[in-house]
C-alpha cells in the first residue's frame, strides 16, 4: 500500500487530532496509507523536524494543503516539507480551495511594493512546477491520486 504525507496545517487545528484520523480515514478508503505528522509522539522541536522528515522519506507521495495561512501565502513549514518531499523525488500534490492566481489575488505588487509574479499560478511556481494542483478540498486531493495511481501500468 503506498504511503502518502499528510502536509498542512490541519496540525494547528483545535481538533487535529481528529482531522488527522479523518484524513487518515479518507486515505483508506481509497488504497493508501496516510502518514500524519502528529502520529510522531514528539516534545521538542528537533524532535518534530526529525519525525517528520522521516515520515517523508518513508512516503511515496505528499499531500499538501497549500492554503493560505496567516497572511498571503501558504504554511512555510508545509512549504519546507514539499520542498524536502520533491528533493527526495516524492510525487507531490498541493490542493487549495481557489484556483485564483497570486496576480488575481494580490495585484501587480503586494501591500510592501513587492512584485508579484505572474505565472499563472495560485502559489509561488516553486511549488507549482513540480507538483500536481488540485483546486477542492482533501478529499479531492486524494481522489485525483487515486486516479492518477490507477492510470500508472
Amino acid at each position: 500500500m503506498k504511503k502518502i504525507y499528510l502536509a498542512g496545517t490541519g496540525v494547528f487545528r483545535s481538533d487535529a487530532k481528529q482531522y488527522g484520523d479523518y484524513q487518515k480515514k479518507l486515505c483508506l478508503e481509497y488504497g493508501f496509507e496516510g502518514l500524519y505528522p502528529l502520529d510522531n509522539e514528539c516534545d521538542t522541536a528537533q524532535e518534530i523536524f526529525s519525525a517528520n522528515t522521516e515520515m517523508i522519506r518513508k512516503c511515496d507521495i505528499i499531500a499538501a494543503d497549500m492554503n493560505d495561512f496567516r497572511g498571503n501565502e501558504p504554511d512555510s513549514g508545509t512549504a519546507f516539507e514539499l520542498g524536502y518531499a520533491c528533493a527526495l523525488g516524492k510525487k507531490l500534490y498541493i490542493y487549495r480551495s481557489s484556483c485564483a492566481t497570486l496576480r488575481d489575488r494580490l495585484g501587480e505588487y503586494d501591500e510592501n511594493g513587492m512584485s508579484v509574479e505572474n505565472f499563472g499560478f495560485a502559489v509561488n511556481l516553486m511549488a507549482a512546477v513540480p507538483s500536481v494542483t488540485v483546486f477542492g478540498d482533501f478529499e479531492d486531493c486524494i481522489r485525483r491520486i487515486s486516479d492518477d495511481e490507477s492510470a500508472v501500468f
